[in-house]
């Protein structure tokens, strides 16, 4: 065999383990935030989603659904669902601005404020406790390899 078939052999061998890799890392991923989603739901029949936008909401004065659904990487679409069984359990309100009665301001209500603070960490405690102890800078590079990550999973926008 040729030194140019070795080298590439190689590199499919690498780039297929480094493959296989990536996606059982993800799946991990995506299952402990699955079994973390099912715990919080049983907190106030809450979706992780939900006590995101609850988040978002409660450390802003009032935002509209386009800037929410920027903050929380929802399409509009996807957004407006979940406002609207927010908004029926009575923990957001939707108000038509005085000036502008085109856009529509997003409130928490007093219930929705009482519910967000109360709400579980939207992390697994025992991932926030070993991530909590880890070196600011790994903590960083971490951060930044999963906002990286996700840049590039999703479709280009």
């Amino acid at each position: 065999m040729s030194g140019k078939n070795i080298r590439s052999e190689t590199i499919k061998t690498t780039e297929g383990n480094l493959e296989l890799s990536l996606f059982q890392a993800l799946r991990r991923l995506h299952q402990d935030a699955e079994m973390h989603a099912k715990r919080l739901a049983r907190f106030g029949g809450l979706s992780p989603v939900q006590v995101m936008i609850l988040q978002v909401l409660a450390s802003e004065r009032q935002l509209t659904a386009s800037a929410l659904s920027k903050r929380v990487s929802l399409t509009p679409a996807t957004l407006s669902g979940q406002l609207d069984r927010l908004a029926e359990r009575g923990l957001l309100l939707r108000q038509r601005d005085d000036l502008d009665r085109r856009r529509q301001w997003l409130l928490l209500t007093d219930e929705g404020r009482a519910l967000q603070q109360q709400a579980p960490s939207l992390l697994p405690p025992e991932f926030f406790a070993r991530f909590s102890s880890l070196p600011d800078w790994e903590q960083h590079g971490i951060a930044a390899a999963l906002l990286r990550a996700a840049s590039i999973c999703g479709s280009a926008e």
